[in-house]
């Protein structure tokens, strides 16, 4: 559930509709699904089973199992990823606050889609009002991480993914009752294979990346704390189960209910603060849909900033050879969190800025030097390969996985990497 968590987010309810609406709705969906099957998968497994065999977060993981430094960069680089994303994910956590907030309060009653647009711009641009609400989660996550993993992360995610889960069924039976729905499922689950093109492939593959938090090295502190017996591989297949429904389940939510009331399924990033609120007018239990909507949309942003915070504390408490206990560290870290979170909200090219070159530079190479160190410099090097952590993977199996990561799984990221700096 604590991993499930950590990749179940905004990536799934506040980006996965909008980035498939934009890109044809169904075509989207088949490749996305692909991605996920071929590419996250093996990475997803790569990272539990990096921090398992190692016994250590991201800051130790490298150089336990390489035996020396040459991989270290790897620590650094998910270290800061991990942090420079917190940046602007708790301004965009702040938003999903405010909102809960505001739906709380009927703000959104009698407005239009316009008036929406415009509270929207406002509240995004009052500056004090989005650092207090960015704060708010840092205060949260803080506090969950201050505790050790049972006590904090665990036991918050036994409790926020199914009721996250619950939330989402409940919605999504809602609005499938709403006419004219069926247009919206049509347009989610229509699998018209003209629409596939290089651009809705190259948006997948980095829809899969970022949704299963695949290169920050969250996955592989989370894989140092799972105990001798647990299964790696079905650990991965839930947590791509649960992440997979809690995208599909946010786009019949979404869809049905954008079809069904006229509005544009590639509205943007502005899906869900936006339209969703004037859909939640016309539909009955209008407070409670908002104020239910809103809410597992924090409870997804919060599950996802506890691993994301966690890989920075985990890093310091490693780096600080147990000079700084866990609760020094998550002080630390979230005092500088804080500042991070303030910057992005005073200069908005920040949070652009960060957004872009995690996503499209630092997640794409973190994750191609993991695939490389796994199926390459291990296997080469007469060092134990991570596989021996996991007693359930068959030996066909085996042989299939390191394949797919020496060949298949670094040409993609090559790809991506490529893609996003415009050269391909």
């Amino acid at each position: 559930m604590a991993a499930a968590g950590s990749a179940v987010g905004l990536g799934n309810i506040w980006k996965f509709p909008y980035i498939a609406g934009e890109n044809g709705g169904g075509a989207f969906l088949i490749v996305y699904l692909l991605c996920v099957l071929l590419f996250g998968m093996p990475l997803l497994m790569t990272e539990f089973l990096i921090g398992k065999k190692s016994g250590r977060s991201a800051y130790g993981a490298f150089r336990e199992l390489g035996g020396d430094n040459r991989w270290q960069w790897l620590s650094w680089l998910s270290m800061l990823t991990a942090f420079l994303i917190m940046g602007f994910y708790f301004v965009v956590t702040g938003w999903c606050f405010n909102y809960l907030y505001e739906a709380l309060l009927n703000t959104f009653h009698g407005m239009s889609v316009a008036d929406l647009t415009a509270h929207f711009k406002q509240i995004s641009a009052n500056k004090p009002r989005m650092i207090a609400f960015g704060i708010l989660p840092i205060i949260l996550t803080a506090s969950v991480l201050i505790f050790d993993v049972n006590k904090g992360i665990e036991r918050l995610s036994k409790i926020l993914m199914p009721l996250l889960l619950i939330m989402m069924f409940l919605m999504a039976g809602r609005v499938l009752m709403l006419d004219g729905s069926n247009v919206g499922m049509q347009f989610f689950f229509e699998m018209d294979f003209s629409k596939i093109t290089p651009s809705v492939i190259m948006e997948a593959m980095g829809q899969c990346f970022f949704s299963l938090s695949i290169g920050m090295g969250a996955l592989i502190t989370y894989g140092a704390y799972m105990p001798n017996g647990q299964n790696v591989t079905a650990t991965s297949i839930q947590v791509i189960v649960l992440d997979t429904l809690v995208a599909i389940l946010a786009g019949i939510i979404i869809f049905p209910a954008v079809f069904a009331f006229g509005f544009d399924p590639a509205e943007g990033p502005e899906l869900v603060f936006v339209v969703l609120p004037a859909i939640f007018e016309k539909m009955s239990f209008t407070w409670l849909s908002a104020v239910l909507f809103f809410g597992l949309l924090c409870i997804a942003a919060i599950t996802s900033t506890i691993s994301l915070m966690e890989v920075a504390v985990a890093f310091v408490c490693e780096a600080s050879h147990g000079k700084l206990d866990r609760k020094r560290s998550v002080l630390i870290v979230a005092s500088l969190t804080v500042i991070l979170t303030i910057g992005c909200v005073f200069v908005p090219p920040m949070f652009d800025f960060n957004d872009n070159l995690t996503s499209c530079i630092m997640m794409p190479l973190g994750a191609l030097g993991m695939a490389l160190f796994v199926g390459w410099y291990l296997p080469r090097n007469g060092k134990e390969g991570v596989l021996s952590a996991d007693k359930g993977i068959k030996h066909w199996a085996k042989k299939a996985y390191i394949q797919v990561l020496r060949w298949l799984v670094p040409a993609a990221i090559l790809i991506i990497f490529l893609n996003s700096l415009g050269i391909i």
